[in-house]
């Protein structure tokens, strides 16, 4: 055996111990779930590295390249060499492209641990095989079947002499032989070739149809003329009655050496679609942020005094949904977005009471406060990490329960990653240019393909795994949405990142602009050839929560230019319409929305005045005076007489009656008009009745007496029991403080570096005790199995570690501390006293002291 032989890892596990920390850091950064919780040793690193589970998420993360490398290792020999994993991805031809990104993806491989040894022994884990190869059950993404030794597996050993002959093959004396000629005829290019030079054409075709998969087809119990030549030959083997599969020597021949159809070793290139001058950009996204901040505060406003009812299974009522989106003049899906927007923010929550219904949150209020600018970050920023997808409201769960929004089930953890990677992807664009939709969709179906419309030839997931059908399309729709919220938020502009959206992404400066502006970009536009076909970067990791609000201060720095400086005054009409030119400062919005109706919305704002509308006013404590000054002073035009007539003739009658309990009472100094109320056949509902002349009794509630008195055409106000006029003030309904829902994360955190450094540290650790070669306890005593404790008694544990300060010597103990957590160490002790042995522990790097009765037993270490 040669020296490189004996120096050539013999597990994944021997492999993992020859790497440096860099490597093993590397790893666990990009399988977080192997460090949780943290193994013992490199030996249980291995062993959960090989877990279904894990190989599954770790598939999963692979693009497309690098999972056709390891397609490919699952169809080859095990072990296999480079050349014939080249082979098998660049085919005959030698592909250039795909030479030159193979050594890249078996490097991503070795990374993850999923491929292990030499080059010359390359080993693709164990359970990465079993999901990747081919079977009757599950054929392989590669379209190839079994090998000719599987295939003839159970084939009587004279029919594999008789294909022998047919083929042209001398005659073995046994069955391993013949298989092994068979399998060396069918790998030889050129014996190939002549065999196949002889076969009918219509035998041809049938190759030609199985060559890139499926490779089973049926037959009859008595094949035609065609397929008894190629089942003479072993060119179809039988696998089971009536069933024929299409060996995978013979497919790779036809496919002149390919695994795939179609190699990928380039991501797809994003192309522009358009190309737009970044101001106009900017502005654009800019005016969608304040339309979204707009659309917010109107929101929840509408809920200022109590939302929706919460249904018994959470969320809001489909009838609901279609209210709100009525009142925001949007669609349902978009009013869902909003809604969910708000939820995510924490500026909407339920109430908690026993008529639990949706409302404001006190963070609502102090949102308010802010700059403008600082409110939309606060939005972009939740919706950027947010996994609740409102996309998925109105469709249906596993159970077939209908989704709701701001109910459960809406959690899609693969969401953040999507919009973080979309937005990424527009980064790299030039300043100013819009992707092709379809071409970005393309670029991350190469990046993630198990989570792409190639997922159900892949390997099978685990139950509630993302690797699913369903969520393969899922991650389709989630980078449609994405674009979508991001234009509607003002992230993007014209379907380019702004400057904001970019400073949110904490992206770097972007590329030269593309030279033609307001144009779909021709072949001229497009980008370089070296950026089309260069490997995929790895993409940026999202930022953590301390540096995504750093960035999403900055996002609001340059957002503020950019927003229309809010404006006091109005301009009023004499059709009763106060016109707004922009957007209006807190205050005077606040009152204008009291006192009138909104009309229309847009680049101007019309609001109408309407008796209603003064009366609600009045309702809230303002009298004719305070709204006469109010509107002289914060209007450009003068005071329009109907308006002034208007809100005199409101006041006049507003208060006139007075609304109690008694049931109810309407009380008035004019005993007219309590006769006119008494006479008009529309309050019979209510049945009335005098009590005093200025004094009408109800058996109706008060608040359905004035809601009935008011559609007569009267102006009541409602009074307390001392008989105080009560005023209605808006925005009095809050929920208690509520925090934002918290994201539901796809997988284990990815460990810092801090923990990695430990993690690292202890697994070493518990390496160098688990592997340290010792002396047996005794002469007689058998090896200790892999992980097994050292036994000593406690009289022969003082004495080996008494001698051990003595000569200075290093000893193996076992020991259990204080939680019951047994774990091996390598120590060298320096004093013993008091029932305590001070050391310095080799596998902590530090000097411990150990209570010798948590220590089970101790071994001297070998000479070597």
């Amino acid at each position: 055996m040669s020296t490189e032989d004996e120096l050539a890892p013999r597990s994944l596990a021997a492999a993992l111990r020859a790497r440096d920390d860099t490597s093993l850091a590397a790893l666990l950064g990009a399988r977080p779930d192997l460090i949780t919780p943290v193994p013992t040793d490199l030996t249980q690193l291995a062993t959960r590295a090989g877990t279904r589970a894990s190989v599954v998420r770790a598939l999963e993360r692979l693009d497309r390249f690098a999972l056709q490398t390891a397609e490919a290792l699952a169809v080859a020999g095990d072990p296999a060499t480079y050349g014939e994993l080249l082979a098998l991805t660049a085919g005959d031809a030698r592909d250039p492209a795909v030479v030159e990104a193979l050594p890249g993806a078996l490097a991503a491989l070795r990374e993850q641990a999923l491929v292990w040894g030499a080059d010359d022994r390359l080993h693709l884990v164990r359970t990465a095989r079993e999901l990747l190869a081919p079977s009757p059950q599950h054929p392989s993404p590669t379209g190839l079947g079994p090998s000719v030794r599987e295939a003839t597996a159970g084939m009587s050993p004279g029919r594999i002499q008789e294909i022998v002959a047919a083929a042209g093959l001398p005659s073995t004396h046994d069955p391993v032989s013949a298989v092994a000629a068979l399998t060396a005829l069918f790998g030889h290019r050129k014996k190939m070739a002549a065999l196949l030079a002889g076969a009918p054409a219509e035998s041809l075709d049938v190759l030609e149809r199985l060559v890139w998969g499926p490779p089973y087809g049926q037959v009859t119990h008595d094949p035609a003329a065609r397929l008894r030549w190629l089942l003479d030959r072993g060119l179809l083997l039988p696998t089971a009655p009536g069933t024929v599969v299409l060996p995978r020597e013979v497919a790779l021949h036809l496919r002149a050496g390919r695994a795939h159809r179609t190699p990928e070793p380039a991501p797809p290139a994003v192309e522009p679609a358009a190309a737009h001058a970044p101001q106009v950009v900017d502005a654009t996204a800019a005016g969608q942020a304040y339309t979204a901040l707009a659309t917010v505060e109107e929101l929840l406003k509408d809920w200022d005094e109590g939302g929706p009812a919460v249904l018994r299974a959470g969320g809001l009522s489909v009838r609901d949904l279609k209210r709100t989106a009525v009142a925001l003049d949007v669609s349902e899906p978009v009013a869902a977005f909003w809604v969910e927007l708000s939820y995510a923010a924490g500026l909407l929550a339920s109430d908690g009471e026993a008529d639990e219904r949706y409302a404001a949150t006190p963070e609502y209020d102090e949102w308010l406060e802010r700059p403008p600018a600082e409110r939309w970050a606060r939005l972009a920023e939740a919706w950027l990490t947010a996994t609740r997808t409102s996309g998925v409201v109105g469709g249906r769960d596993l159970k077939e329960r209908a989704l709701s929004a701001l109910g459960p089930g809406l959690d899609r953890s693969a969401a953040p990653e999507v919009r973080h990677r979309v937005l990424t992807l527009l980064a790299g664009l030039p300043e100013g240019t819009a992707p092709d939709p379809e071409a970005l969709r393309a670029r991350l179906r190469w990046e993630r393909p198990l989570r792409g419309p190639q997922t159900h030839q892949g390997p099978q997931a685990p139950h509630g795994s993302q690797g699913s059908q369903a969520d393969e399309d899922l991650r389709s729709r989630l980078a449609r949405w994405t674009l979508a919220e991001a234009e509607s938020l003002g992230v993007t502009g014209r379907g380019a990142l702004s400057s904001q959206g970019r400073a949110l992404l904490g992206a770097p400066h972007p590329p030269k602009p593309a030279p033609a502006h307001n144009a779909p970009a021709g072949p001229g536009d497009r980008l370089p050839a070296h950026h089309q076909h260069r490997p995929a970067a790895p993409a940026p990791a999202p930022l953590s929560p301390p540096e995504q609000a750093v960035a999403a201060t900055a996002a609001a720095r340059l957002l503020a230019p950019l927003l229309p400086e809010p404006l006091d005054h109005v301009l009023l009409q004499a059709d009763l319409t106060a016109v707004a030119p922009g957007p209006l400062r807190r205050p005077l919005a606040d009152v204008l929305n009291v006192l009138a109706d909104v009309e229309s919305k847009g680049g101007a704002t019309v609001y109408r005045f309407t008796p209603g509308s003064v009366r609600r006013a009045l309702d809230a404590g303002r009298s004719a005076s305070d709204l006469q000054a109010f509107l002289t002073e914060h209007s450009r035009t003068p005071v329009p007489q109907p308006l002034a007539y208007l809100i005199d003739d409101v006041a006049r009658r507003h208060g006139h009656l007075r609304v109690g309990a008694a049931s109810a009472y309407v009380r008035c100094d004019d005993d007219a008009v309590l006769n006119e109320i008494l006479a008009d056949k529309r309050a019979v509902a209510l049945r009335l009745r005098r009590l005093a002349p200025t004094v009408l009794a109800a058996q109706a509630d008060p608040a359905t007496l004035l809601d009935g008195l008011r559609a007569m055409g009267f102006a009541p106000a409602a009074e307390s029991a001392e008989g105080d006029v009560l005023i209605a003030r808006a925005h009095a309904h809050r929920t208690p403080p509520r925090t934002a829902p918290e994201p539901v994360p796809d997988g284990p955190p990815v460990p810092d570096a801090t923990l990695l450094t430990a993690a690292i540290r202890a697994i070493r650790a518990g390496d160098l005790a688990a592997t340290t070669p010792r002396k047996p306890t005794t002469e007689d005593a058998a090896p200790l199995a892999a992980g097994e404790l050292p036994r000593t008694s406690p009289a022969e544990t003082l004495a080996t570690v008494q001698a051990a300060v003595l000569t200075g010597e290093a000893l193996w103990i076992g020991y259990v501390n204080a939680e019951g957590t047994a774990s091996q160490r390598v120590i060298a002790p320096v004093r013993v006293e008091g029932g305590f042995v001070t050391a310095y522990d080799h596998t902590a790097d530090e000097v411990r002291t150990y209570p010798l009765h948590r220590i089970t037993g101790v071994a001297e270490l070998a000479d070597d």
